[in-house]
């Protein structure tokens, strides 16, 4: 996928992100709505990583440095276009991000049921933490 062009998201994106991930995410999450990925762009310009091709959004990944530990959520190809490297490009995008910022190890969320998700991240060279199990607590109203 020569024309393939991986970058940071813009203020300008966040509509198309928000309608894509309802087509190619698997879930949803509390802060999947414009004022989240907003507060995200504007905390964090850069973690918001997308992929086009031909002009049209085929995926995304958001990449969370925070000092300590790097977190990567929303990794989602349009299912029309997996399997084409897509997700490992936008992967290894993230992960350049992460060793400029000094980060020393990726973490990701995924879904435990999405077993598509499960064979992308091991042929990534991800592997399951079973050891550990996410804690939440929804805050605000």
């Amino acid at each position: 996928m020569s024309d393939l062009h991986i970058r940071s998201a813009t203020p300008a994106d966040l509509d198309a992100v928000l309608a894509f991930w309802k087509t190619a995410a698997e879930g949803t999450s509390i802060s999947d709505d414009r004022d989240g990925v907003e507060r995200l762009v504007a905390r964090d310009a850069k973690a918001l990583i997308i992929a086009e091709y031909g002009g049209e959004l085929v995926g995304t990944v958001i990449a969370g440095f925070d000092g300590w530990r790097c977190h990567l959520y929303r990794l989602a190809v349009h299912p029309d276009r997996r399997r084409l490297g897509i997700g490992s490009a936008l992967l290894a995008a993230a992960e350049e991000r992460f060793v400029r910022l000094g980060g020393r190890r990726g973490d990701a969320m995924v879904l435990q049921r999405n077993e598509t998700a499960h064979h992308a991240w091991r042929a990534a060279g991800y592997t399951p933490e079973e050891k550990w199990r996410r804690w939440v607590k929804p805050l605000g109203a």
